[in-house]
């Protein structure tokens, strides 16, 4: 299978907070990774980073992935893991203080894929069927249109819609959501920050992940896109397609 992932400091930000990656284990199974920080005047950068590098360290060590089930237990260990050092970190350093990241992460195997966030970081299914929606948001703007006190047309321009209800390393314990599809030839999937989608519809995510382009191509007018559409926050994607005809291991 073939993956990219790209990062974009935006047009308007100094710093880029958000981190990522495509990694493989000693098996090489894929990987995939968007985080988005928060929180003080590095501390967004550096629970991205220290999130994304515990998981890439710990995925690269092991051999090889069989069933949903040991993935999902792998996961689990792996992001409580994760946020434990993230949240010791921001209790030790008083400038690092309330930091926390989001986090997204697809394990993609042969037949499967394991898909894991927390957060408002998304993950979407492209495929003959059309765009789906994996996550669900963990957001203040998603509960209010949940419980039916804003609409959807609401929710796109309400002043608080990149507040999180839930982060990795804010608290001591967090609970991530994890779920396991099938998945089949020619499908990819999108992992992104709200970098991009705050910019980019969805119907307009579903006719770019629809082209027959490199999918390295396809980040990039992606990116181009909510560049030129403000890019006042930082955009990150990683795009994971299931073609037959790539070799094990390699990416675009």
């Amino acid at each position: 299978m073939k993956a990219c992932f790209m990062t974009d400091v935006g047009k308007v930000r100094s710093n880029n907070e958000d981190s990522g990656g495509i990694f493989r284990n000693k098996s090489k199974q894929v990987l995939a990774v968007v985080a988005d920080g928060m929180g003080g005047h590095a501390g967004g950068e550096i629970a991205s980073q220290l999130a994304t590098q515990i998981v890439q360290d710990k995925w690269e060590k092991t051999e090889v992935f069989q069933t949903a089930a040991n993935i999902e237990q792998w996961i689990s260990e792996t992001v409580s893991e994760a946020n434990q050092i993230v949240y010791k970190e921001s209790k030790e350093k008083a400038d690092l203080e309330g930091m926390g990241t989001t986090l997204v992460l697809a394990a993609c195997m042969e037949e499967f894929i394991t898909v894991a966030h927390i957060g408002d970081s998304r993950c979407y299914l492209s495929n003959e069927g059309g765009l789906k929606q994996l996550t669900e948001d963990h957001s203040l703007v998603n509960e209010l249109l949940r419980a039916g006190q804003i609409s959807p047309d609401d929710a796109a321009y309400h002043p608080r819609k990149n507040v999180v209800s839930r982060a990795l390393g804010t608290d001591k314990a967090v609970k991530t959501d994890i779920q396991t599809i099938g998945w089949e030839y020619g499908d990819k999937i999108l992992l992104c920050s709200d970098g991009l989608t705050d910019k980019v519809h969805a119907d307009e995510l579903a006719e770019f992940l629809g082209k027959d382009e490199a999918i390295s191509e396809i980040g990039e007018q992606l990116v181009d896109l909510a560049n030129g559409r403000g890019g006042e926050d930082n955009i990150s994607l990683a795009i994971v397609h299931y073609d037959w005809t790539a070799r094990a291991g390699e990416n675009e």
